[in-house]
């Protein structure tokens, strides 16, 4: 007697899977189909890489200054010999007083060439604080009778104290891009504290938190900000003055999230789960952040994800401004607060490039977040 034959399960097909998925699944699924925002997401990967490795990248150590470099344009890098493709090299450079202006004025000197090189040694520094190495990117190499040329390679020029551009610009990204994250941690962790309470508790609990943060955000930011950055003493050390700038740009950015997280609780904290949740014991810490919270986590992302670009124009302008971060550090409001004068701007417009980078962290974020917050929107209907 013959067996019986089975029947081949169909495949599951997409729509199929959508009913099983998990919702972080489904915010991924929904996110992929936003292709401005998967290319934004791959454009704040490559900084925060540069931030991580910022030494690294740089080319000559940003803290050394040359008098006789000062305001060097950026030098073109050379990929071909007429229409042969040859080694990438920097022509040679003359440098001369000009009688008119007393400044110095650089020439090209296209018959010199220094081959760049790659991997190359240059000042030593430590990995992630902890390997000490002295490996960058690349570097040019010396020739052995370069004569009175300049033998260097600034590929964005150099600033009135002759310091490198790019090697400032690499570890200048490391301090914007990380107090935008220590910022909006701050702000995430008070307004999911602030406003997780005022919702779930009420009464008289959620009137004082709501006049607090209107309070907060009747005054006017900039004044704000300038005031408390003007508080702090200039003999701090580095780090203090950093901590303090991250909490004064704290101080406003978590009254939105606030809003908003009290906003849910209000409407989940009479459903069942969060009513059983209450009957079985727990805490009001514990049914907020281990019930509550997950219920909305994906909104909450979304909403930090916007917030970041707040915090860096934040402290670029405060550095602007010359109230924020300063010598030693680096950052690009401090490198823009170079390009103040005129004078800087007629001479040196590569030293605006920092704004430029600005420009792109900011849209880059803009575009992610408005990506995570359509992803995360399950009533959205839109298609990206």
């Amino acid at each position: 007697m013959a067996g019986t034959a089975r029947a081949v399960p169909a495949p599951i097909t997409r729509e199929e899977q959508q009913y099983v998925a998990s919702q972080w699944k489904l915010v991924w699924w929904r996110f992929r189909r936003h292709r401005l925002a998967m290319v934004a997401a791959v454009v704040i990967a490559m900084f925060y890489l540069a931030s991580i490795f910022a030494e690294f990248l740089t080319i000559h150590d940003p803290f050394d200054s040359d008098a006789k470099r000062s305001y060097l344009a950026p030098q073109p890098v050379h990929f071909f010999d007429g229409w042969q493709p040859t080694r990438p090299y920097v022509n040679g450079l003359r440098s001369a007083r000009n009688p008119a202006t007393l400044a110095l004025d650089f020439e090209v000197d296209e018959s010199v060439r220094f081959p760049i090189q790659f991997f190359t040694s240059g000042f030593e520094y430590k990995v992630l604080g902890m390997i000490a190495t002295d490996l960058h990117i690349m570097g040019v190499e010396q020739l052995e009778d370069p004569g009175d040329h300049v033998v260097a390679f600034y590929p964005l020029g150099t600033d009135r104290f002759g310091r490198d551009m790019w090697s400032r610009l690499m570890m200048g990204t490391r301090i914007s891009m990380s107090i935008g994250l220590v910022g909006v941690a701050v702000s995430l962790i008070l307004g999911m504290l602030m406003g997780g309470i005022s919702g779930y508790r009420g009464g008289m609990t959620d009137i004082a938190i709501q006049r607090l943060i209107e309070f907060l955000r009747s005054i006017p930011t900039i004044p704000l900000w300038m005031t408390l950055a003007a508080a702090v003493p200039r003999d701090w050390s580095v780090v203090k003055v950093y901590f303090a700038i991250t909490v004064i740009i704290s101080i406003i950015g978590w009254t939105t999230l606030a809003r908003e997280v009290r906003g849910r609780f209000l409407a989940l904290r009479e459903e069942d789960f969060v009513v059983a949740a209450r009957l079985y014991g727990s805490s009001q810490l514990r049914v907020i952040f281990r019930h509550m919270m997950p219920s909305f986590m994906s909104h909450i992302i979304a909403t930090t994800t916007l917030a970041i670009p707040g915090m860096i124009i934040a402290e670029t302008s405060l550095s602007f401004l010359g109230l924020g971060l300063r010598q030693p550090i680096i950052s690009y409001g401090v490198l823009l607060f170079e390009a103040q004068n005129l004078k800087s701007v007629a001479l040196a417009p590569w030293l605006l490039i920092p704004g430029a980078f600005v420009i792109v962290v900011v849209l880059a974020f803009n575009f992610l977040g408005d990506g995570l917050r359509n992803a995360a929107d399950p009533y959205s209907t839109s298609q990206n």
